[in-house]
């Protein structure tokens, strides 16, 4: 599918992109059914598919669904070496470079690579950097490391720098899931006028305004999901905002 490439030209020409964040253990058959449904209609872009747990093994078959009901590619947003679904269109290769746990820049992928070698995932290496936003966070508390401050943003930039000088084909800032503050857009700015790959932004954008902001600031691909939980109508305001 060639998702990377196609993500590389999209932000050269500044076309914004919209991703659905599907978390697993929050979702069912009739809630990905109403999902794949309203997504389609909307024209959004992207399934990021992925949590911070795995209560259940219900992934796979879960994927195989959104896939059966849309034509939207699905991405794996994985929390960890088990999340790895052979079924979707391709993988976020996280590197969690905010972070100094070895586990999270390189150990988990060690532990994966022969796997993901052998598979037909299309593989996104992804520089992966936590914002703080306001309070702990799943993800923060689960990859044991601190956010970056979201006012420090020559910390920010010089991380995302240095993940495009080691090679990294995507940078995924993100204030983490049910954050209270989305990435500020001062930051955003800051980081996107420094870097020349696509810039992926999530957490805590719960409307309109929120988006607005990011993608203003220069965020290539948003990403929704608590608030789309909570209102999925949210999908439909977004993509009309992208357009």
């Amino acid at each position: 599918m060639d998702l990377l490439n196609k993500l590389t030209k999209d932000a050269s020409k500044g076309k914004k992109k919209f991703a659905v964040l599907v978390d697993p253990d929050k979702s069912t058959t009739a809630s990905l059914k109403k999902l794949a449904g309203i997504a389609s209609k909307a024209g959004v872009d992207y399934f990021f598919f992925g949590g911070s747990l795995l209560m259940h093994g219900k992934g796979g078959a879960q994927i195989s669904y959104l896939r059966d009901h849309s034509d939207i590619p699905v991405i794996l947003f994985p929390g960890s070496s088990l999340q790895v679904y052979p079924n979707a269109h391709g993988i976020l290769l996280l590197s969690l470079i905010s972070g100094r746990n070895p586990d999270m820049l390189i150990g988990k992928h060690v532990e994966s690579a022969a796997l993901l070698r052998a598979g037909k995932l299309e593989i996104l290496p992804t520089g992966y950097m936590l914002i703080e936003s306001g309070k702990p966070t799943s993800v923060s508390y689960i990859s044991n490391t601190q956010p970056i401050p979201s006012d420090k943003s020559d910390i920010a930039v010089c991380t995302a720098i240095a993940g495009e000088m080691l090679g990294l084909k995507l940078v995924y800032m993100d204030a983490g899931s049910g954050a209270i503050n989305p990435v500020p857009g001062e930051m955003i700015r800051r980081v996107k006028e420094n870097i020349s790959i696509p810039l992926i932004v999530g957490g805590g954008i719960s409307d309109t305004v929120k988006a607005k902001t990011a993608l203003k600031a220069g965020a290539d691909v948003i990403v929704i999901g608590n608030a789309i939980e909570k209102n999925p109508k949210l999908i439909t305001a977004i993509s009309e905002l992208l357009k």
